[in-house]
Parts: C-alpha cells; sequence; structure tokens
C-alpha cells in the first residue's frame, strides 16, 4: 500500500488468537494477524488548540485543591484590601522575617501563605500553582501535597530567614541591608512542591524541573537579594533534599547521565538565567543582591536627576554626554540597554542546537566580560582587600559560565555550513560598515550638529558608543555629543539598526537545519545513493559527521572520517552495482596518497572479497538480521512470542503510528525525547554514535518512525526506519532507533518491528533487516585469534551493552543472518584503528567515564 492510501487507511486491529494445544492435540490453523500502521500527519492548528484546551480544563477540574488554594489567596486577599500589597500592620503579623519571629510571631511562616506582596505577587503565585498544583496532586496525592506545601512554606521561610541573620550578625552587607524586611506569599511552599514534584517526574523532566526550580530563586537571590528569594532558595534546597529522600521510599541520590541533546538544553537554560538575573533586577528599585553592583553594565538604567546632577557639577561636556545618555530612553534607542541580555538569549538558542559557532561566540564573549571586570578593578585602585568580595561579586557569574561551557565543550560539535558562516560574516560585516560609515561621513556632513564640532577623527573616537549599551558611556573616550536633529537620529539608530541586522541573521542562522560542512558532497551523495542504493546500513552514510570520496566518474562514492590518521569508512561504498567493488581499490589509493590507513567498516561478503583482492585481512564484527517479506506470516509456534505481544497490545488498546518527526506534534515529541533521555540516563554511559542513530537521525524526511500509542495519547515505545534504496525507490528498510518507556506495555518492542513488517511487506517492500548486532555473531564462520579476541569483547561488554541479547531479541523474527565485516590492510594497524572505532562510536567519553566503563566490566 502506498504512504498516501495508508495516509487515508482506517485502523483495523483483528483478535489475535494466540496458539493453544488443545487437549486432544488436534492441529489449529492460527488466525492470521494483520494489524498495519496507520500513517498520522497533524492536527489543523484550531483543532488543535480546541483539544488542548479540553486538556487543561479536565487536569483543572481534577486538582480540587489547586483551584481551591487559588481561590482561597484571591478571596483572602480581597477581603483584606491586600491585592496591592498588604498594610503595614498586616505584614508584621502575618508575614515571615528576622524581627517578627524574634518577637514571638511563630505562625508566620504558616500565615504567609494566604497573602502575596502585591499584584505583580499574585500573578505569579497563581501561574506558579497552576503549573504545580495540578500535576503535583495527580503524582503525590491531595493530602501529600498539602503536606509538603505547608512544611515547605513554614521550613523554607524558617530558614530562609535564619540565613539572613546569621550572615547579618557576620557582617555581611549583603544580608544586613534586607535584614530588617519581612517577606510574604506562598512562594518558598510551591518551590519546595516542585522540588519534591520533579522526582516523580521522568528522567528528562525531572532533571528541567529541578535545574528551574533551583535557578529561578538562585537568580533571584544573587541580582534582587530580596528576603523573600532567599526563603524561596532555602525552600529549593529543602524540597530537593526531602524528595531526594522520600522518592518511593529509598534514599535517590544517584545522578543520571544526559544524552548530548539535553546537555545542551540545561546549558542554554543556565545562559538564559544568566541573561535574565540583571534583567528581572531592573524592574525592583531597591534590588540589593551580591551580584546587582555590576549589573547595569548587562542591562543599563536610566540616569536620575541627582546622577544627571553629579555630572552637570562635574563640567560642561560630562553633562552634555549625561543629557545625551538620558535622550536615548526617550527614543527606540533606548533598546540598546538590553543589548547584553538579547544577545545571551540568541546564543542561547545556537548553544540548545548544539552549534560550535554558538560556543565560541559564547566563550569570547564571556572572557571579554571578564577581561573588562578587571580592568575596572584595576582602574578603581580599591585595595586588596577587596580583591575576595570583588571577585564574589563580580567575576564568579561569568568565570563559572566559562567553566560550564569549557566542561561541555564535547557537546557542541555541530557546525555551520562554511557558505552560511560566509554570508554571516558578510552581512554583519556589512551591516556594521554601513552603520559606522553612516555615523561618521553623515556626521561629517552635519558637523555643526554636535557639540564641540565634529571631525572625521572625533566621530572615529565616537563609534565605539553607538556599538555599546548606554552604561558604557563613562568607559569610553570623549566623543562629539550630538544636539541637532540630524545628529541625534544618527546617534540613536546606527548602533541600533547594526545589532538588529545582526541578532536576527544570528538567529536565523542557528534556527536553520544543521547540514553538513560540505552540503554539496552530502546532496551529491544522497542523490546517488537514491538513484542506485547501496548496503541495509548505506543510510547511515547521510548522517552527520561523514565525509564523502567519488571516483573518477562519479558513479560510487565512500562516506568516511579520518579519525587518528585512520580514514573508518560508514558501511559497504554505495553507487551504480559495477563501480562498487572497483571503489574499493579507488578509495584505498586515495588514502594512501594522504598517509592515512583505509578501513571498511560493518561491511557486506561483497566487499570483503574486493578488499581480500587486494591482499588485505577481514574479520567479522557484526552480523545483520534480516526478514524477508512477501511471504511473511506469524503462523506457527516459532512466532508465539510476536503473536502474543500483538494480541496484547489489541486488548490494551495500543496502536503502531507512523509519523514523520519533524511533523509530528509537540506532546509526541516531547514523549519520544523522554524515553530517549530515560534509557540514556539508565546506561550511565555515553550514547554510542557512528553506526547507531539517536534523536537527531529521526529529524529526516525520508526517515520513517513508528510509534506505539495507547487510547490516552502515552507513547509506550518507538522503531525508526531507514530506507535501502534500488532504483530510486525504496525496496526495504532498516531499523536503527528503538526505544521502549520503562514502565510502559513489556512487549512493545516486538509489537512495533512485526507491526512495521507488515506495513511494509502491504506496501510491496522486499525485506526488512532489523541492523547489525556489533561484536555478536551466530557463530558459522571459523574462529580466528583475532575473531576469538572480538568475541571474548562482546562477552565482557553484554553487561554494559548488551549486543548479544540484542542479537538473541531479533531471533524472534527467524531472520536471514548475513555477517558483516571489518576489512583493513595491515595487521600492524589494528591498534590505530581499534582507537579509531572507539572514537567513532565513543566521541564524547571522558577518563572518568572509562574509569566508570571498566570497573563495571571488571565487576
Amino acid at each position: 500500500m502506498s504512504r498516501t492510501r495508508a495516509a487515508a487507511a482506517v485502523v483495523t486491529r483483528p483478535e489475535v488468537v494466540v496458539d493453544q494445544e488443545p487437549a486432544t492435540r488436534t492441529p489449529v490453523t492460527p488466525t492470521p494477524v494483520t494489524p498495519t500502521p496507520v500513517t498520522r500527519t497533524p492536527e489543523p492548528r484550531p483543532q488543535r488548540v480546541r483539544r488542548t484546551a479540553r486538556l487543561v480544563g479536565a487536569r483543572l477540574r481534577s486538582a480540587p485543591l489547586t483551584m481551591g488554594a487559588l481561590v482561597v489567596l484571591w478571596g483572602v486577599g480581597a477581603a483584606t484590601g491586600s491585592l496591592t500589597g498588604p498594610s503595614a500592620r498586616l505584614l508584621r503579623q502575618a508575614g515571615t522575617g528576622v524581627q517578627t519571629l524574634s518577637e514571638g510571631r511563630w505562625w508566620t511562616p504558616f500565615t504567609s501563605l494566604f497573602w502575596c506582596a502585591g499584584i505583580g505577587a499574585y500573578v505569579f503565585t497563581s501561574l506558579l500553582l497552576l503549573l504545580v498544583g495540578p500535576a503535583a496532586e495527580r503524582r503525590l496525592g491531595r493530602w501529600r501535597t498539602l503536606g509538603v506545601l505547608v512544611v515547605g512554606q513554614a521550613a523554607g521561610t524558617v530558614l530562609g530567614t535564619a540565613l539572613v541573620a546569621a550572615g547579618s550578625r557576620a557582617g555581611e552587607q549583603w544580608t544586613d541591608s534586607v535584614v530588617d524586611q519581612v517577606a510574604i506569599g506562598p512562594g518558598p511552599g510551591l518551590f519546595a512542591l516542585a522540588a519534591v514534584l520533579g522526582y516523580r517526574l521522568s528522567v528528562l523532566w525531572r532533571r528541567r524541573m529541578h535545574l528551574l526550580v533551583l535557578l529561578v530563586p538562585l537568580v533571584m537571590t544573587l541580582y534582587v537579594g530580596h528576603l523573600q528569594s532567599v526563603q524561596r532558595c532555602a525552600a529549593a534546597l529543602l524540597g530537593l533534599g526531602a524528595g531526594a529522600l522520600l522518592t518511593r521510599g529509598r534514599l535517590l541520590l544517584r545522578t543520571h547521565r544526559s544524552s548530548h541533546a539535553e546537555t545542551r538544553v540545561l546549558v542554554a537554560l543556565c545562559l538564559v538565567a544568566a541573561a535574565f538575573g540583571p534583567l528581572i533586577a531592573s524592574f525592583y528599585d531597591n534590588a540589593a543582591g551580591p551580584f546587582n553592583t555590576f549589573s547595569e553594565l548587562y542591562f543599563s538604567h536610566r540616569l536620575s536627576p541627582e546622577e544627571i546632577a553629579d555630572y552637570c557639577a562635574t563640567s560642561v561636556h560630562d553633562c552634555a554626554r549625561a543629557h545625551a545618555v538620558e535622550r536615548i530612553f526617550d527614543t527606540p534607542g533606548r533598546l540598546m540597554a538590553a543589548l547584553f541580555p538579547a544577545l545571551l538569549l540568541v546564543l542561547a538558542e545556537g548553544l540548545r542546537r548544539g552549534l560550535r559557532f554558538a560556543w565560541r561566540i559564547t566563550v569570547v564573549t564571556e572572557l571579554l566580560w571578564v577581561a573588562l571586570l578587571v580592568w575596572l578593578y584595576n582602574d578603581s585602585g580599591a585595595d586588596a582587600g577587596d580583591v575576595i568580595q570583588y571577585f564574589v561579586e563580580a567575576l564568579l557569574l561569568p568565570l563559572l559560565t566559562t567553566a560550564l561551557l569549557l566542561a561541555t565543550r564535547q557537546r557542541f560539535r555541530l557546525r555551520l555550513a562554511g557558505r552560511t558562516v560566509r554570508r554571516l560574516a558578510a552581512v554583519v560585516g556589512g551591516a556594521a560598515l554601513a552603520a559606522a560609515a553612516a555615523y561618521t561621513v553623515l556626521g561629517v556632513l552635519v558637523a555643526g550638529q554636535f557639540e564641540p564640532g565634529a571631525t572625521f577623527r572625533g566621530l572615529v573616537h565616537g563609534l565605539p558608543a553607538q556599538f555599546l549599551p548606554p552604561a558604557y558611556n563613562d568607559l569610553l573616550p570623549d566623543y562629539p555629543i550630538a544636539v541637532g536633529p540630524v545628529a541625534r537620529f544618527l546617534e540613536t539608530y546606527c548602533g541600533l539598526a547594526f545589532w538588529a541586522v545582526a541578532l536576527t541573521v544570528l538567529l536565523l542562522a542557528f534556527r536553520k537545519p544543521v547540514v553538513h560542512t560540505d552540503a554539496a558532497a552530502a546532496q551529491r551523495a544522497r542523490a546517488l545513493l537514491t538513484a542506485h542504493g547501496g548496503g541495509t546500513l548505506s543510510f547511515i552514510t547521510t548522517w552527520d559527521g561523514n565525509h564523502y570520496w567519488f571516483d573518477e566518474e562519479g558513479r560510487a562514492a565512500v562516506a568516511y572520517r579520518v579519525l587518528n590518521t585512520v580514514a573508518l569508512t560508514t558501511g559497504d561504498p554505495f553507487g551504480e552495482p559495477a563501480a562498487r567493488a572497483r571503489a574499493v581499490a579507488g578509495f584505498a589509493r586515495y588514502c594512501d596518497a594522504r598517509g592515512w590507513t583505509p578501513c571498511f567498516y560493518s561491511v557486506s561478503p561483497e566487499t570483503r572479497a574486493a578488499a581480500e583482492q587486494l591482499g588485505w585481512r577481514s574479520v567479522q564484527v557484526a552480523e545483520d538480521t534480516v526478514v524477508a517479506l512477501p511471504e511473511l506470516a506469524f503462523t506457527g509456534r516459532k512466532w508465539q512470542d510476536i503473536r502474543t505481544a500483538l494480541n496484547k497490545a489489541g486488548k490494551q488498546g495500543i496502536t503502531a503510528e507512523w509519523w514523520a518527526y519533524r511533523e509530528a506534534p509537540l506532546a509526541l515529541k516531547d514523549q519520544i525525547r523522554s524515553i530517549s533521555e530515560e534509557w540514556v540516563s539508565e546506561k550511565g554511559l555515553p550514547e554510542m554514535g557512528f553506526t547507531l542513530g539517536g534523536l537527531e537521525e529521526l529529524d529526516d524526511p525520508d526517515v520513517r518512525v513508528l510509534v506505539a500509542v495507547d487510547e490516552q495519547g502515552v507513547v509506550h515505545g518507538l522503531t525508526s526506519w531507514m530506507p535501502v534504496y534500488e532504483g530510486g525507490a525504496p525496496v526495504g528498510w532498516t531499523l536503527d532507533f528503538m526505544r521502549r518507556r520503562s514502565d510502559g506495555f513489556r512487549g512493545v518492542n516486538e509489537f512495533l518491528i512485526a507491526s512495521a513488517a507488515l506495513g511494509f511487506k502491504e506496501e510491496g517492500a522486499r525485506f526488512l533487516s532489523l541492523s547489525g548486532a556489533p561484536l555478536a555473531r551466530s557463530g558459522q564462520e571459523e574462529a580466528t585469534g583475532l575473531q576469538r579476541m572480538l568475541d571474548w569483547m562482546g562477552r565482557v561488554l553484554e553487561p554494559v551493552y548488551g549486543f548479544r541479547s540484542l542479537l538473541a531479541f531479533k531471533s524472534k523474527f527467524q531472520p536471514e543472518y548475513r555477517p558483516m565485516f571489518m576489512a583493513y590492510p595491515d595487521p600492524a594497524g589494528l591498534p590505530s584503528i581499534t582507537r579509531a572505532i572507539g572514537k567513532a562510536y565513543l566521541p564524547h567519553l571522558t577518563a572518568a567515564q572509562g574509569v566508570r566503563l571498566m570497573r563495571r566490566l571488571s565487576g
């Protein structure tokens, strides 16, 4: 059945009969199993919005405690006239602070639950309650949710208040400035509840929830520094500790390794927090956090009348500069005040996508910031005894951010195409030159509109002021001040126009799909693969990280990557069948001319034979498992497990749905990421790459994703299938990505593979490859010394990666076993080849993870 017909197909899932042995032992012909997957497409936007609204409404109706707390919060605030903030008398009686507790008002940690500090706090608290409350009631239970909220509120407010009191007694300037404050609001209890709730979420959302629960109050504490921020931060820490101890009645302190994609998301979130901290602090007139000392360099503030008066008392020129800065905030140029937060947010998007280009710009930005702060310290002439305080207040955050980026540098390896980088440089450079030329050339033409009169040299000195936020004005040398209309226009819009162009093109470049560095070669290779085909693993040649060699006539190609001077191929040569065998010798000559050691990895017997004609050696490294589809029928005793899985899936209302990953709904993608993240975290070791795909490889229009979904929309597992081409069309499909939910339907993998096989059979495909199992084989060939060593490695690695268990699982589908080989020219090169293969499969393996792997193997 074609994909178009499949999209319109109606799901039909007849009852599946499991073979049983009758008492009379009379043979029974089983009912044929024909559950074909259905192709799904995204819902229209209006329908999706209505369905989401119904789902949100149902969730809120099922959370009476949350809705009741919301009504009480607003009702008490309205009844006491406190929606715009409680009165001073009410604050002293119901709020928590050092003074109220010292005066014996022990009840204030509990009564502070029922009011907020103002209308903004009421809105923020309500949103937080609606976000956390329903999920907590569903996963923790109503009474436990109420208990965590109340206890977390009391413990967090008391601990946070005690910390401020201790800091004030120790003479710490920041805590001494807020020791007299009184805080009110249920924020501490809600952050404690969110921290405990995180332990009941999947690994993916547990990590994100805990990072946000910690980052939000921590940023507020460091930049705003109010007593309430400290209380929230203390409550979050208590919630994290209590949740780890109480979850499922056991200690839950084991760390979970994150995937490459999730690490990028977490690093990006940290950068977003660094960008928003000073921005949030700017909304508080009395922000007193320890990191707020230099926050104006992140987000420029408007000058106060007192500051303008001080400048005017110094000199006429300083007075003119101060007024010029003040005028900027009355024009669109005030957007320049938020330049650095905007830049960090754009860079965070690039980090989220794993781009090395964004990583480099971020590191340079943070190092420039450190250099600026060091220069300011040296220029201030501060006493040597202030260096520790300066380090904590100014340098600690950018240094920690830089250290985080350096520690995770291996996660940011995706590269923008050379054409994209060149275009980006041309646009940004052109915008900079245009803005600079407009300011200087037009400024000379209206020189009389500057004070003092502008010269070309003076305008060049004033260029930095046009490209930097207003707060940097004091750090720049003297330059002509605009006083006329044209000069003010240039002063307002030249820098703003440049940054608008630069940030826009940078964001567009980051959001553009990442392609191969040599996009033209990758496109040529894909066209050759589609037209003529290759082996069952040939589609992995389209993945990022490969380089391509083409024969002189362009009829065959080899995908490879160079590691430690070893040119390691990605499967067989592909292209015209007659040219594939000759490509082995051609690629060998190409490598020899460059001093590389060629190695054909995971190749078929045909490629092995071509290599042996060159005098090469070979060894089996994996075993492909191929299922013929034309005569496939799940009948007979040998298919018992498969029929059982299909039968149970039908009874539990689980269906198989085809999706194109990039077109899948956000909720479906989120569940897929969550399942994959859980799988990675349980391994405790890095993801393997090279011939094993991950989430990034799902986002290909030619890859089909089969998802097992129940009637509630819960994803129980998924598989991805890569096409095997012949004559321009798929004739077979190869299994790549396979994940299952840990608490889902146990037979989901069997169900998905069987459903895919039947669906592909109906579409006319000839075979299904369950892909190769590395370092595992069925033992069909006589083992040489090297082969016996690889067999031993397979047995040793089995507890960690389970390659042999995977091969045993695939045997349920009665496949044809096809050996896959590694062909190499010289046994003397085996040590370097081995290191190259290890680097290809585990490119991010650290020394600590290597030690952990050795311990697990030896244990």
